[in-house]
């Protein structure tokens, strides 16, 4: 069974118990490719923010701005981006974001101020939120309907292997070379996910375009409304701080290589995290997500009094990296199972409103290290990570029995599936 560039190729509605073909999940990890490709460029600047700051001769807080003009673009881009392709075929616009991404990349590397490398991050931010809306959208329509959830996983998976991989290499290679060193390399990345989309990439023509009354409809409904409320507080407090780790790493006296080195372990943790939550989230999706978020509150709370204690604080921001690993594939399955019959208009709100997070998160959270302090930062971030928590802790059966059913059921397996997975 071959995938081929038609419409009936969406394997993911047949209902064969066989597995997909090789060249199903060749596609999956295209798209994971891709994905780390997209999360490596976005979060590059959190570990050369000290190197980017000296050679603009700008503040660390608003050396900041590099993560905080993409999150803008994404949120913006993520439901508007979708509004406007109609039914074009999502292929044709995975592949065109991905360009976007390589010129992001290669402006930011050569920018000679820091205006323009704001400008090439605008562009990374653009086509960011348009790719997440569509990449967690295309995993169930990649592969069969019983093997979308692993098709999910796998993509995030790519998330926390630009941690692994991406954001560390990037600090090492800045240390070998320079910062515009790391840009080029992921250039590279960027160029090789390019090909393999081209190549690997069935088509995947639209069913319905996305309509704005789809979106409103989803806001409109308190369940739904409410899980947007928690997940821009989670997320807000994650990139709040995380934004300002290597900064804080370098105050406690940690050399440029010791940071690498807990940056990647930060990763590796976090992967593994991402991997074991997986095996339980179906059957335990609220107490995984409650524990996770119990322990990014602990770790940004005690982290600012263990600074002059080294093992101590590595020992923490790894507590840190195993929160963070789980809780956006939590957080995607929840929103999944809170938008059951309007998939696209909630991946759309889903990854906006994280854009909105990491933007208002990374602002603020600069303006107060550049006023204030680091320190001061973190405990936003745990203070958020608390409202986070208690928005969780508010959650019933009772709000999910109650939804005002506007539209129908769903219908197609590959979403039924994936939400009772």
């Amino acid at each position: 069974m071959q995938i081929q560039n038609r419409p009936s190729d969406d394997i993911s509605t047949t209902d064969s118990g066989d597995p997909s073909p090789l060249k199903a999940w060749l596609a999956v990890g295209a798209v994971t490719i891709g994905a780390f490709a997209f999360v490596t460029t976005e979060f590059l600047p959190v570990g050369l923010l000290p190197q980017v700051a000296h050679t603009f001769g700008v503040l660390p807080g608003t050396a900041g701005l590099m993560v905080t003009i993409p999150g803008i673009m994404a949120a913006i881009s993520a439901p508007g981006m979708m509004l406007g392709a109609g039914r074009v075929d999502r292929r044709l616009i995975l592949i065109m974001l991905s360009v976007m991404l390589l010129a992001s990349n290669l402006l930011s590397a050569f920018a000679p101020t820091f205006s323009l490398m704001l400008v090439g991050r605008a562009l990374l931010g653009a086509g960011l939120g348009a790719f997440w809306t569509l990449a967690l959208a295309a995993a169930g329509r990649l592969v069969k309907a019983y093997e979308a959830p692993r098709a999910t996983a796998a993509i995030l998976a790519g998330v926390t292997c630009a941690t692994v991989i991406g954001v560390p290499l990037g600090t090492f290679i800045a240390g070998l070379a320079s910062w515009r060193a790391s840009f080029i390399a992921t250039a590279v990345l960027v160029a090789v996910a390019l090909i393999l989309q081209i190549v690997l990439l069935p088509s995947l023509p639209s069913k319905a375009a996305l309509r704005f009354a789809d979106l409103v409809e989803v806001v409109r409904r308190p369940f739904p409304r409410k899980s947007l409320l928690m997940v821009v507080l989670v997320f807000g407090a994650h990139f709040s701080s995380y934004t300002y780790i290597a900064p804080f790493l370098q105050d406690a006296a940690f050399s440029a290589s010791t940071i690498t080195l807990v940056l990647l372990g930060f990763g590796i943790v976090g992967f593994v995290s991402n991997f074991a939550v997986s095996a339980i989230v179906a059957s335990r999706l609220k107490s995984s997500l409650a524990t996770m978020t119990v322990l990014l509150l602990c770790a940004l709370l005690i982290l600012p009094f263990l600074k002059s204690v080294p093992l101590a604080a590595i020992a923490m921001v790894l507590a840190w990296g195993i929160a963070f690993g789980a809780i956006p594939l939590c957080l995607s399955v929840w929103m999944q199972d809170a938008t059951p019959d309007l998939p696209e208009a909630g991946s759309a709100l889903f990854v906006g409103i994280i854009q909105v997070a990491i933007a208002v998160g990374s602002s603020v959270g600069g303006t107060i290290v550049d006023r204030v302090g680091i320190p001061a930062d973190f405990w936003l971030g745990s203070a958020l990570a608390l409202l986070g928590l208690i928005t969780l802790a508010s959650f019933s059966s009772r709000d999910k029995s109650h939804e005002p059913s506007v539209h129908e059921p769903v219908t197609s397996e590959p979403q039924k599936e994936c939400v009772e997975a």
